[in-house]
Order: structure tokens, then C-alpha cells, then sequence
């Protein structure tokens, strides 16, 4: 019984920590770029509910965001779910 009961209590935990984690409250834009091999991308500004701020970048036409300046492995197509990792990385 006493094993139920730390196992339920550790599985609330892990789901409220969850609830914690930062989420994107706005998206700003900040401008239109170009890499030095001239390729084109918008910046954006995102403000987490934890208070900070992140970089989040648009490319291939707004097809592809990513967290951060730059393109990179954590590029999402939905710019929601993009916005979340930039907060989560912050």
C-alpha cells in the first residue's frame, strides 16, 4: 500500500512539474535577414511566461522554425511548437 502511495505521489509530481515549464505568452517580429550565403529569414522575439525571452528564426517562407538564429536540428513546422522549445531552451 505504502508503495502505491509514493508511486501515485511521484507520478503527480512528474505530470505538475510539466505544468510548470515555461510557454510562449507572445511572438514578436523583429525583422527580415539574410545568411551570408543568402539565404533569407525572418526573426522573432519570444516572451515566456518564466519572464525571459528567446530567438526564434522562420525559414524556407515561414515553412520551417526553428529556436535560436539559426537553422538547426530543432525546427518544428508549427511556429507554436517552435515557440515552446525556445522557452524551454531559455
Amino acid at each position: 500500500m505504502k508503495f502505491a502511495k509514493v508511486a501515485a505521489a511521484s507520478a503527480l509530481l512528474a505530470l505538475s512539474a510539466g505544468a510548470f515549464a515555461a510557454k510562449p505568452t507572445s511572438i514578436v517580429f523583429q525583422g527580415n535577414h539574410e545568411t551570408a550565403a543568402g539565404v533569407a529569414y525572418a526573426e522573432y522575439l519570444v516572451k515566456c511566461s518564466n519572464g525571459k525571452t528567446a530567438t526564434m528564426t522562420a525559414w524556407e517562407n515561414r515553412r520551417q522554425w526553428c529556436a535560436g538564429n539559426e537553422q538547426n536540428d530543432q525546427c518544428e513546422r508549427k511556429q507554436i511548437k517552435a515557440a515552446k522549445a525556445a522557452c524551454d531552451a531559455a
